[in-house]
């Protein structure tokens, strides 16, 4: 099997990461044409001691921390998540939220993230609690919950009101999802693919956003199908089942990128 065969499955999961690290999806692609630009230039520097998918997000940040170090060779035009983005780092380091994202988004182990991002597994541990804490304390806000699910709206309740969020309402279909978004606006919507009477979350965003502007987590049993190549796509995505520090993960980064809670 080729190299490019091994990583092609990997591919929209690295996206995935780039985006929710960078706050942007031309940011998050931008970085992620970077990588493969590099591994097809010099395809023997590929790591060949560690799975591909280790060895393709071990480029990536080769790519990521060069570009911090010199001021950001990969062209990428800036824009409001870019400055909301700077106002906050200016608080929190880039590393501690690497750090958690790679474990409870993308699912590596301590070890792996270690190796990503060179560091112990103690010391991964120790920036994970630091990004949840730094993160959590900038951010607070209503939240919209789009979920046919009783157990899984439940749960997801329960963790938003753990990090000290509101819950303004749990919706089960598109009609009831706008009209609760329109009597108390939230700050964050969580939205479920399938709804209760075969509508679609989607389009229930889409009537919310044609509205206002809102930062949206889709939830999803398959986040392939959303991340497609073609645009728009979602910033923000967990995929059932989930892990409950995976959706904590997923909450704390799209506020940390909504102008609505930035620093001043």
């Amino acid at each position: 099997m080729s190299l490019g065969q091994q990583l092609h499955p990997h591919l929209p999961f690295l996206r995935r990461y780039a985006r929710a690290l960078t706050g942007s999806q031309a940011h998050g692609d931008a970085y992620v044409r970077a990588t493969l630009e590099a591994i097809v230039a010099a395809p023997d520097e590929f790591p060949r001691d560690v799975d591909a998918r280790l060895g393709l997000y071990k480029t990536f940040h080769a790519i990521w921390s060069s570009s911090h170090i010199e001021d950001s060779p990969v062209s990428v035009s800036g824009d409001d998540h870019e400055a909301i983005a700077r106002a906050r780092l200016a608080r929190i380091t880039p590393l501690p939220r690497q750090a958690l994202l790679l474990t409870a988004m993308e699912g590596f182990t301590t070890e792996d993230t270690g190796y990503l991002i060179e560091m112990d597994a103690t010391d991964v541990e120790t920036l994970v609690n630091e990004a949840l804490a730094e993160i959590e304390a900038q951010t607070r806000a209503k939240v919209l919950i789009i979920e046919d699910e009783p157990i899984i709206a439940m749960d997801i309740e329960t963790i938003v009101r753990d990090l000290g969020h509101d819950v303004t309402a749990i919706a089960v279909t598109r009609d009831e999802a706008v009209r609760e978004a329109m009597a108390e606006r939230p700050g964050l919507v969580l939205a479920d693919i399938q709804l209760a009477d075969d509508s679609s979350g989607i389009d229930a965003v889409k009537d919310i956003l044609a509205e206002f502007s809102v930062p949206v987590i889709f939830i999803t049993a398959f986040p392939e199908r959303l991340l497609t190549g073609e645009r728009p796509e979602p910033t923000f995505l967990i995929t059932k089942p989930f892990q409950r520090s995976t959706v904590k993960a997923a909450i704390a980064q799209a506020l940390f990128f909504d102008e609505a809670t930035a620093p001043a």
